[in-house]
């Protein structure tokens, strides 16, 4: 829609009606936009990538701001709108993108057990990964073949991900990391999540891994 310099707009904090949460608000010849995701100087691509992504093949009006040390991509709003929001925790990572970020995680270590241990501990695995599921009251793993496909199907050719929200999508990489550690002994498959993540787009990439990074979880899976 728009790439505007930091002259151009009017930054404000907007307290939150429903949490105690201040809210960054850009401000544009009359219109209100919402901060998406944020990137530093050197992300200038990444952050025109996602900007054009929203824009052009999501159809959101978006705007991209350039500043000398950062870029940042803001998605129009209606002030009213955010009184309508669900209570913290419920929608920050509910969009399908995480979801699937998180199924190439989960498949990763999947596969590193099956390729690594054999297909007995595989079998293991799978049975480990049922039961956190369902103790976690997962979406849709009441079904053994929808958890064997969340396990072997790639996420990003199957559009159908679970509806999953923030309190599961943590709830699984805490317990894959966990699970992770008992059967490989150490903390190692953790490492390089960039690579398992190199068939998502650009964009979506970038917006998992600044998620991932800007949670506890980032202790847990070294998102370098």
């Amino acid at each position: 829609m728009f790439i505007l310099k930091r002259q151009d707009v009017e930054i404000t904090n907007y307290q939150h009606p429903k949490r105690d949460q201040q809210i960054p608000i850009l401000n544009y010849q009359g219109q209100t936009f919402r901060l998406i995701s944020a990137f530093n100087g050197k992300q200038a691509e990444d952050a025109r990538a996602l900007w054009r992504d929203l824009t052009d093949n999501r159809g959101k009006a978006c705007v991209l701001l350039e500043e000398p040390d950062r870029y940042s991509v803001w998605g129009k709003v209606r002030l009213d709108q955010l009184a309508g929001e669900e209570p913290a925790g419920t929608e920050s990572a509910s969009s399908p993108l995480f979801a699937q970020g998180c199924l190439l995680l989960l498949q990763a270590v999947y596969f590193d057990v099956e390729d690594l241990l054999g297909a007995r501990q595989a079998a293991s695995f799978q049975k480990d990964i049922t039961k956190i599921f369902q103790q976690g009251k997962f979406p849709q793993a009441d079904s053994a073949d929808t958890i064997q496909n969340w396990l072997t199907v790639s996420p990003l050719q199957n559009h159908k991900v679970p509806p999953w929200q923030e309190q599961h999508l943590k709830t699984l990489l805490q317990e894959l990391h966990r699970l992770g550690k008992s059967y490989f002994g150490d903390t190692g498959f953790a490492e390089g999540v960039s690579d398992v993540l190199q068939d998502m787009p650009a964009p979506d990439r970038t917006q998992f891994l600044d998620w991932l990074k800007q949670s506890a979880l980032n202790k847990l899976w070294i998102a370098a």
